[in-house]
């Protein structure tokens, strides 16, 4: 069992609804691990307590959890883990920013790089989607949190098959689409080049986009690209004085946080990093806005291939290798939208007191 999972087991709050009942003198959480369609079966991970506990003591634990009880899903796309809270009863999160980051924590919580809420869907979309990243800050949007909300959304509402849906988000309108091999893709719209509204102070340098802009950080001349997919993003595929960036080289942890920071960038930024493999194969380390260094980042992942291709360093179709894994990235001539196609699966079910 994983340290996270341990950590949701010992809240002793009741498991996923598929979960054996308890026999009265033990104490038995059960937490189910499951993939996507057609994955192997795996084995249910099971922790049991043998201690008998009093009646008394038995009232006030069930109380407790039936009182404060989180219950969630725990769900990743390559890597990018997410809490996964339905909200669908109430147009407000069911718990704060502050209880969020703590959830995340990795030691001392469930451990996650955010927590998705499922929420009734406004201006005609069928759902709505928040999200609060590890420390507690709000995203506008996440695109590997779209593609397990689509997950996740088909495991509540007992869908089978291919199926799409509208989420509203604080980027505007998505449509993710699980397809019939369990992948999602989805529709991540435009991608907003103009300075101010990605939000960037650089000065456009190429019709009104800012590509290829000089950003000085730590010493070093960095050609930056920025583009926004309802998030604002900095690519950068190395520093004047460099020579070709090896990603797996970088030190993310000192570098990532004075770009996202960067005074260039009024609501901070996430940074992308990126190393050409071929026109159609690029490499890639993110250090998130809120999150810091995430083994995959979907909307990072289309600003990357939308860059490469402003840059003349790519084709418009991509595999864009993260350290979570490969997604399919399409940026189309025809409708100017950004396709983003790649896995999200279901890592275990419990329940938490908070």
């Amino acid at each position: 069992m994983s340290p996270a999972a341990t950590a949701a087991a010992t809240s002793f709050a009741a498991a996923a609804a598929t979960a054996a009942p308890t026999a009265p003198s033990r104490g038995c959480v059960r937490l189910p691990f499951r993939g996507g369609p057609g994955a192997p079966r795996r084995a249910v991970a099971s922790m049991a307590v043998s201690t008998p506990r009093s009646a008394a003591a038995a009232s006030f634990l069930e109380r407790r959890e039936s009182e404060r009880a989180l219950h969630f899903v725990k769900y990743q796309g390559l890597g990018n883990d997410f809490i996964m809270v339905d909200n669908r009863d109430s147009s407000e999160p069911k718990v704060t920013p502050e209880e969020a980051a703590k959830l995340c924590d990795r030691n001392f919580g469930i451990g996650a790089d955010g927590v998705i809420f499922v929420m009734p869907g406004t201006n005609g979309a069928d759902y709505t989607m928040r999200i609060f990243n590890s420390d507690g800050s709000e995203p506008e949007m996440c695109g590997n949190g779209v593609r397990c909300f689509a997950r996740f959304i088909a495991e509540l509402e007992n869908l089978q098959g291919t199926h799409s849906f509208t989420i509203h988000t604080g980027a505007g309108l998505f449509i993710p689409e699980i397809q019939s091999d369990g992948q999602v893709k989805v529709d991540m719209g435009e991608p907003i080049l103009s300075g101010p509204d990605i939000p960037t102070k650089l000065l456009a340098t190429k019709n009104k986009a800012v590509v290829q802009a000089e950003l000085e950080v730590e010493g070093l001349t960095w050609h930056v690209t920025c583009v926004s997919m309802g998030n604002p993003h900095c690519v950068t595929f190395g520093a004047k004085d460099l020579k070709a960036l090896q990603v797996d080289d970088l030190k993310l942890s000192e570098i990532g946080p004075k770009f996202e920071h960067h005074q260039m960038f009024p609501a901070r930024t996430n940074t992308e990093f990126v190393q050409v493999l071929s026109r159609s194969h690029l490499k890639m380390r993110v250090w998130e806005r809120g999150a810091g260094a995430t083994l995959a980042c979907g909307t990072g992942a289309c600003a990357v291939v939308v860059a490469a291709v402003l840059e003349g360093g790519a084709e418009r179709k991509c595999v864009v290798d993260l350290p979570g894994g490969p997604l399919e990235i399409e940026w189309r001539e025809d409708d100017n939208h950004v396709y983003m196609t790649g896995p999200a699966e279901a890592v275990f079910y419990g329940s938490v007191v908070h």
